[in-house]
């Protein structure tokens, strides 16, 4: 069935596992197809391939540009902060120039996450300030 199907979600489609799996391939989906409706244009199209170990999205737009990473605008709402967390969410981006024109930017993501680090309620920086 293709990710396109109406009324399923992305992540129905390609089963993560693990805590936080399934939400970290809704936010690289979030973050890829707004920095490519953002940048390159009005349509893009997602590819998620699942594999025993990883969770592949692909977001194919027209744009000619390659992303570049920059320093993220924390004030001002100019971004910068997608491809970065794309990157320290997956098994780091690739980008793949198109024959017919326009790219495909990949992210690799693993099935299962590792659990979040939760200090000892004993450690000092559990404690209360």
């Amino acid at each position: 069935m293709p990710a396109s199907a109406p009324g399923r979600s992305p992540t129905a489609l390609v089963h993560p596992t693990g805590a936080g799996a399934a939400d970290t391939v809704v936010l690289a989906v979030s973050e890829l197809v707004t920095h490519a409706l953002r940048h390159a244009g009005s349509t893009c199209t997602l590819d998620l391939t699942g594999r025993p170990n990883s969770i592949e999205v692909a977001v194919h737009d027209p744009g000619p540009q390659a992303p570049r990473i920059r320093t993220p605008d924390l004030n001002g709402g100019t971004g910068g902060t997608g491809r970065p967390m794309a990157n320290r969410l997956a098994r780091p981006t690739a980008v793949t120039h198109q024959r017919s024109g326009g790219k495909t930017v990949r992210a690799p993501l693993p099935r299962q996450m590792p659990p979040p680090h939760v200090p000892h309620p004993a450690h000092p920086a559990a404690l209360p300030r």
